[in-house]
């Protein structure tokens, strides 16, 4: 950024971690500009305030945004509850967005739809690293502006590109078409969206936490509305991996949440068909048909995708990047995150040079920065930001010692057959402390005797692909 200095730095979405990342900049002198898409901040998270979170409070928030907002008399939850997504909108990012540091460089409703080199497209190489970025904006006063910015870090996240309920990575056979008889990934069915699933047959596709939160409460609802049908389609041959690792859970509430789900399947209070991989979707007068690759069929309602999102890579088209072929993460964070292999639950503390791509002080952060990985933590997020920061202050050193503070740490062991098997970068911390270099070059959190312990566990091991 030497070149550039007077220029601000872009952040694209005001989610948790973008709006840590600006008061990361603020700290270190720098100006940034911040697009949110939604009306408001944490517009997304808004879609899902009904959802409690599995990690506390404390572990949900910046370090930079908190001593903003200490600064200004803000009163701090009790850091051992676990926040529903309303409150964490409520109590902490709406009154951070508030903040007039953080508000006057705040522009909401206004969508980016490209990011670029100023005048350059991405096969023109000279003076590309000191060349400034351009980042196209859709303003909510309709008009489109370009910006000119020194740098730009992506926290716009992955929610408002879904995952397909088709099996191949495609939406099944007349998904576009009856598009009106599927919900939201996460809606509200014990309030907003009450009217949409009470007495009527729901069909819950997936197998991750969004879909056994929504059982759950589907669950409720049926209680009051004894005409509701639930019925939960999973791809795999079994739902052991959603039940999750109930006691040995390193999140209470995980484990928990695994459990009661595998109670009201046993009483039979939810219709679990396993192995079913949707291939059709076909809109009838009175509901919709959802048709299996084994030609099996489900007379539905209405149908919930919980398939899981994937990032929204079209505003980077003229952008050079690295990604993994596989999850479409940073290149050499992928095999860390990749959901066929990896399952223990855990992450290896990273930050700009994990993130880092071959166009000079661009970074995608956040939930984003997994690209098709669901395993994200908030605090993981907040540390890439910290990190990115640093660097892009010129700060190598803080930049490169990344660490990552969580409690009941868990542990990868070495048979476990993931992505633990990819050495951890040497320098890395964690809540145990450093990782030495024969760890690093041994195998990671995996590879050595004696397991590093690193981020939450979820109580099972392997991947996907692993065997059963």
């Amino acid at each position: 950024m030497d070149s550039s200095k007077s220029l601000p730095v872009a952040v694209i979405g005001a989610g948790p971690v973008g709006l840590a990342a600006a008061a990361h900049l603020l700290e270190r002198g720098m100006e940034p500009v911040i697009f949110e898409a939604g009306p408001t901040a944490a517009a997304a998270i808004g879609q899902w305030r009904h959802i409690r979170l599995f990690s506390p409070w404390r572990f949900n928030m910046d370090a930079a945004a908190l001593r903003l907002l200490e600064a200004s008399g803000w009163e701090s939850p009790r850091p051992t509850a676990l926040p529903y997504g309303g409150e964490l909108i409520d109590r902490y990012l709406a009154p951070l967005a508030a903040l007039p540091q953080i508000a006057s460089r705040l522009q909401t409703g206004s969508r980016v739809v490209a990011v670029t080199r100023q005048g350059l497209d991405k096969t023109h190489v000279k003076d590309r690293d000191t060349t400034s970025f351009t980042v196209r904006v859709e303003h909510a006063d309709g008009e489109t502006r370009d910006h000119t910015v020194a740098a730009v870090i992506d926290a716009s996240g992955t929610w408002s590109s879904r995952n397909p309920l088709g099996t191949s990575g495609l939406p099944a056979i007349g998904e576009d078409a009856a598009a009106d008889r599927i919900s939201t990934a996460l809606p509200d069915v014990l309030g907003r969206d009450r009217a949409s699933f009470a007495g009527r047959r729901v069909l819950v596709v997936g197998a991750g936490h969004s879909a056994a939160n929504t059982l759950i409460n589907l669950a409720d609802l049926a209680k009051e509305e004894p005409d509701t049908v639930i019925m939960w389609a999973v791809r795999g041959a079994s739902a052991a991996k959603v039940y999750g690792g109930g006691d040995l859970d390193g999140l209470p509430a995980r484990g928990q949440l695994g459990g009661r789900l595998r109670r009201l399947v046993e009483a039979g209070k939810i219709e679990l068909h396993t192995g079913f991989g949707i291939s059709s979707i076909k809109a009838l007068d009175s509901g919709v048909a959802v048709g299996a690759v084994d030609g099996r069929t489900l007379d539905t309602d209405v149908v919930v995708p919980c398939t899981g999102f994937r990032p929204d890579l079209d505003i980077l088209r003229e952008l050079r990047l690295n990604l993994d072929p596989a999850v479409e993460a940073p290149l050499e964070l992928g095999p860390l995150i990749d959901p066929e292999f990896h399952s223990c639950g855990t992450v290896p503390p990273h930050g700009a040079k994990l993130l880092a791509h071959p166009d000079k002080d661009f970074y995608i952060v956040g939930m984003k920065s997994y690209g098709r990985a669901p395993t994200f933590l908030l605090a993981t997020g907040y540390e890439q930001v910290r990190s990115v920061v640093a660097a892009l202050a010129g700060d190598h050193e803080a930049a490169d010692t990344v660490h990552l503070e969580l409690p009941e740490t868990g542990v990868c062991s070495s048979d476990a057959g993931t992505s633990c098997d990819v050495p951890a970068p040497a320098g890395m911390t964690t809540a145990a402390g450093a990782v030495p270099p024969s760890s690093s070059t041994a195998g990671g959190c995996c590879g050595t005797p004696e397991p590093v312990l690193v981020g939450y566990p979820t109580g099972l091991a392997r991947g996907r692909a692993g065997i059963n």
